[in-house]
């Protein structure tokens, strides 16, 4: 045990309890918070701000006590009314909450969040901060944080157009989306763009939705039978006129945003008004609901026709993403963007695009927890789900009430490098100009003077040398720096044409270049570099449009950059991403004056995906009013087909594709519906340490249309709920490599619509590779088919958690059951002696210990044992740099039972300096102040007393069998408290071992 040194703290301050922010390496029993983010669009050169520090600044603080839309328990049915008596004094009774709250903590609110979510955000010391974050009234303590951003064929793509097309079908393109309401949360809009052309709003009412404006206010009626109230905000360069019978409303949210990134600092294109500044949120708007667009031209290409997934729906925009004139500070702020997802709720909207995110993380954040409520009131909300791919666990928007949507590709943008000897590589072009053959240079050999050290690898600006790419074929390396820079730099130092070569697996995009641009991948480039090393400055090249070689790429395949599971948040057990839609190289509307002055233009990111699925939504809830927002994504889920593969294959990249790409043609008679609702919602909440009240359900226990499992030994069991929507039989077959499936009952049988079916699905490991994920699906068939999309991931053994042991020397068994039949690998760690330390603390009242985590450290474990078994302590443990806690920089873990004895483990922590605030919570039969050992465990290289030894070693076992593994001790000091693990060869999970002397 390293400590830093300790100081026993006392400040008085009002109860507290629960959450953080940040997390730091694996945490184990202790509950933490994220972050929100940017938009998610593919954009290179784009990276991750750092963490926020935890000392002062703005934060969010969300409250235990229900939303207004959580009053109702959650019917979401969308009858949630944001202006009824009950729902406006119970918005009023939480702001009043919020600032009592806030005062007994010397803050006051600067915002109040009262329907999608219960809470206000304040400006805070980080001594406030932390204070609330575990004060029992409190749900969720984030400091806001903004980071970088993560259709013309579309439709056509999809089966939405032709004869007998999904629009064609059900009422028409003209129908789509009518009466339905889509809320944009993003960069704003451009008014102008013909996308969005509408009549001027008068306070007479027009259209069939009666849509009308009264000042800023705006009405409309809406297809599910309730009325959207929005407001058309009047601002910088927008004024009543930008809004009409399309654009139904128009909000901004920067407060949090400006706080960090003043309004003199922002880009000349961007507005603090509803306005695009950045031509984001133009495009997600125009994919979701853009009208029909006839003739659409952009850089000299004729594209045709362009329309949104539901051209007939209305758009309300709230904005809440910002151009900076530094590029690396725009993006969209997390409590701007609660704050947007709350007004949209008292609005009324029908469906949310969110087509920002923050990355992979292992807790839900703030945004994440407002739309539950917003789905709670009856809100379908599509998310991006990232554009980190293609490595695992690189997934946003974890939680089971978002749809959670992954880009696909949808049309061949393409153009053919024949070498100079006659080899054919195809890759993604927009240009239709044909080069002869020319000369190629590799950019890595066309360095100029003074450039940085690999910048002309990249084609940076200004690094290329004139004199070596004057009249070549430039070949840039994809990375840092946006792909259209690169052609840029190529132009500018005389190249005439450039190759753009992905370094490693990732989407190929077709972008409107400086020059003709053919964007190739990673294996074709190794085809690249070993012509171009062979012959040297003799190697040439020409460019043709089109794919000229016989291999017709297939469609759709998953893009390189589509985030992929399992999630943090679940290890696992809750497959994600939900589905898949076109996100590559989509053509809709955009700002004009930042994107070179074009009209349309062609983006790429799991951005542009989600907006087709909202669209979709939209254009569902048009014909199906009553659907909820869990039966539109389950219909959409399960009559989804899979992706391919560059073969051509069906894939079965459950954790990259979800339930694979989405089917207009099929989801409106999907047969069977698989809903979870509020109160799984609200469970898996405080299973992630979240606590709503409702006991905690495990993630693969919610009803949704997947499954998943992380951790599989032998076989694991799930069960689902069918909901019919006609009469009919269902048989169950699965496709999931190396499993045996058993079910209960063999069939959905249903007599009539309505009926509910619970079946019972066992899984049982035949062959499959230990510690790599079987991915798959279980399909029903019937009158419809059902698709479920799984993933299991088979690991060696289950083992205890936990186990404890006495004496100096000594041994105790553990039991364990393994997932095959061999030989398992048992290493033991430790053991690691803690100096306890003996403090006190009173109630309302916090105690500091300092403590050092040393570089290669496997585990660490703070714990609080309270002297008087009938005190209540809590404990926070904070990565900091220093002992000052207001040097704090991220909560990494924290325990607050009902209890004193508390603790929190970390596995493998970064090195560095963390705080462990102990606080007093409530003084039991002994009185104040409450007496405490507080013991801290460092498991380095360096930790092993008592020579740990396991036998048998290897121990062996058989698949789904119980076997005991037997760990030894000896030489330990007397009166002393030890910590070791026992770690299990193909599987994740440890077992704790716990040695006390006497």
């Amino acid at each position: 045990m390293k400590f830093s040194g300790w100081a026993p703290v006392s400040r008085m301050r009002a109860q507290r309890r629960i959450v953080g922010v940040v997390a730091i390496g694996a945490v184990v029993a202790a509950s933490l918070a994220g972050v929100s983010a940017g938009p998610a669009d593919a954009a290179d050169g784009a990276g991750s701000a750092a963490a926020p520090a935890l000392g002062a600044g703005r934060y969010i603080v969300m409250l235990r006590e229900p939303s207004a839309t959580g009053l109702a328990a959650g019917a979401t049915t969308g009858s949630f009314d944001a202006r009824s008596a009950r729902v406006t004094s119970y918005r009023a009774h939480l702001r009043q909450t919020h600032t009592t709250i806030a005062r007994q903590y010397g803050a006051r609110p600067l915002a109040n969040f009262t329907a999608a979510s219960n809470g206000f955000a304040a400006d805070l010391t980080g001594e406030q901060a932390s204070a609330l974050s575990v004060d029992r009234r409190v749900l969720l303590v984030e400091k806001s944080r903004t980071l970088k951003p993560a259709t013309w064929h579309s439709p056509k793509f999809l089966g939405l157009t032709g004869k007998n097309g999904a629009w064609s079908s059900h009422g028409g393109r003209q129908a789509a989306g009518a009466g339905v309401v889509v809320a944009d949360l993003d960069s704003g809009i451009w008014p102008e763009s013909e996308s969005f052309s509408g009549e001027r709003l008068t306070k007479k009412a027009k259209t069939p939705w009666d849509i009308s404006r009264r000042g800023s206010a705006t009405r409309m009626e809406k297809a599910d039978g309730g009325v959207f109230r929005g407001e058309c905000v009047i601002a910088q360069k927008w004024d009543k006129g930008d809004c009409n019978t399309k654009i139904i409303g128009a909000r901004y949210y920067g407060d949090s945003f400006l706080a960090s990134v003043p309004a003199a600092d922002l880009a000349a294109t961007e507005q603090l008004s509803a306005r695009d500044g950045g031509g984001h949120g133009t495009h997600t708007a125009s994919t979701a609901a853009g009208n029909r667009v006839a003739n659409v031209k952009t850089e000299g290409r004729k594209f045709g026709t362009v329309t949104g997934m539901a051209p007939a729906a209305r758009i309300a925009v709230y904005k809440v993403c910002w151009e900076a004139d530094n590029p690396d500070d725009s993006g969209c702020n997390n409590i701007d963007s609660v704050a947007a997802v709350d007004q949209a709720v008292i609005d009324g909207v029908d469906v949310i695009n969110f087509s920002v995110g923050g990355g992979a993380s292992p807790t839900l954040d703030a945004t994440e927890v407002a739309f539950e409520g917003a789905a709670e009131a009856g809100i379908f909300v599509s998310a991006a789900a990232g554009n980190d791919g293609p490595g695992a666990s690189t997934l946003d928007h974890p939680a089971p009430w978002v749809t959670t949507v992954a880009a696909s590709t949808s049309y061949r943008f393409e153009g053919t490098i024949v070498l100079g000897n006659g080899k054919k590589i195809v890759g993604a072009s927009v240009s239709s100009t044909s080069v002869k053959q020319t000369r190629m240079v590799d950019s890595a050999k066309a360095a100029a003077s003074g450039s940085a050290p690999g910048d002309s690898d990249l084609c940076g600006p200004k690094s290329l040398d004139r004199s070596k790419v004057q009249g070549k074929i430039v070949i840039c390396q994809r990375g840092t720096y946006d792909r259209v820079v690169k052609s840029d730099e190529v132009k500018r130092a005389g190249g005439i044409a450039m190759i753009l070569v992905n370094p490693s697996e990732n989407s190929l995009d077709a972008d409107f270049h400086a020059i003709p641009t053919i964007h190739i991948s990673d294996t074709d480039g190794v085809k690249l570099f070993k012509y171009v090393d062979q012959l040297g400055a003799k190697a040439t090249a020409s460019f043709e449009p089109g794919n000229q070689t016989k291999h017709k790429t297939p469609l759709p395949q998953l893009a390189g950059f589509s985030a992929h599971g399992p999630t943090l948040v679940s290890e696992g057990d809750l497959l994600k991403p939900d589905i898949s839609a076109p996100g590559v190289s989509i053509l809709a509307a955009v700002s004009p004056p930042s994107n070179s002055k074009r009209k349309y233009d062609l983006y790429s990111g799991t951005s542009m995906a989600a907006p087709h699925i909202t669209g979709l939504a939209a254009f569902i809830q048009s014909v199906h009013p009553s659907w909820t927002p869990m039966e539109i994504k389950s219909a959409m889920m399960t009559t989804a087909v899979p992706t391919k593969t560059d073969k051509g294959r069906a894939s079965r990249d459950a954790l990259g594709q979800g339930a694979g790409q989405v089917k207009p043609r099929r989801f409106f008679d999907p047969g069977l519906f698989v809903t979870s609702d509020a109160t799984q919602w609200r469970g898996f909440l405080t299973q992630q340490g979240i606590d709503t009240g409702v006991p905690a359900l495990q993630p693969k226990q919610v009803n949704v249309p997947s499954m998943g499992d992380g951790s599989v030994t032998s076989q694991t069991t799930f069960r689902r709920t069918f909901r019919a929507t006609r009469a009919g039989v269902w048989s169950i077959k699965s496709d999931v490599p190396g499993f045996r499936l058993k079910t209960s009952p063999a069939k959905v049988r249903s007599e009539r619509r309505g009926d509910l079916v619970d079946v019972k699905f066992t899984f049982v490991r035949k062959d499959a590779k230990l510690n790599r994920y079987a991915q798959g699906a279980v399909t029903l068939s019937g009158p419809t088919a059902v698709r479920l999309p799984v993933a299991l991931k088979p690991v060696s053994v289950a083992a205890p958690a936990t186990l404890s042991g006495t004496g100096v020397s000594g041994s105790a068994s553990a039991t364990v059951t393994a997932g095959f039949t061999g030989s398992l690998d048992v290493t033991p760690r430790g053991l690691d002696k803690s100096d306890t330390v003996v403090a006190s603390v009173a109630p309302k009242a916090e105690s500091y210990q300092c403590v050092t985590v040393t570089p290669g450290t496997s585990l660490a474990k703070f714990q609080v044992d309270v002297h008087d078994d009938t005190a209540d302590l809590d404990l926070v443990v904070l990565a900091a740099e220093s002992c000052d806690p207001e040097s704090a920089f991220a909560l990494a873990g924290q325990s607050g039972t009902a209890s004193g004895d508390e603790a929190v483990t970390l596995r493998n922590p970064p090195a560095g300096v963390y705080i462990a605030e102990v606080s007093g919570f409530s003084a039991g039969d002994a009185g104040s102040p409450m007496a405490f050992d507080f013991d801290f465990w460092d498991l380095d290289a360096s930790a092993t007393a008592g020579s740990l030894a396991v036998t048998p070693d290897p121990v062996p076992v058989r698949s789904n069998q119980k076997a005991s593994v037997q760990v030894s001790w000896s030489g330990l000091d007397p009166a002393s408290k030890y910590l070791g693990y026992l770690a299990y060869a193909n599987s994740p999970g440890i077992t704790l071992l716990d040695v006390t002397t006497p």
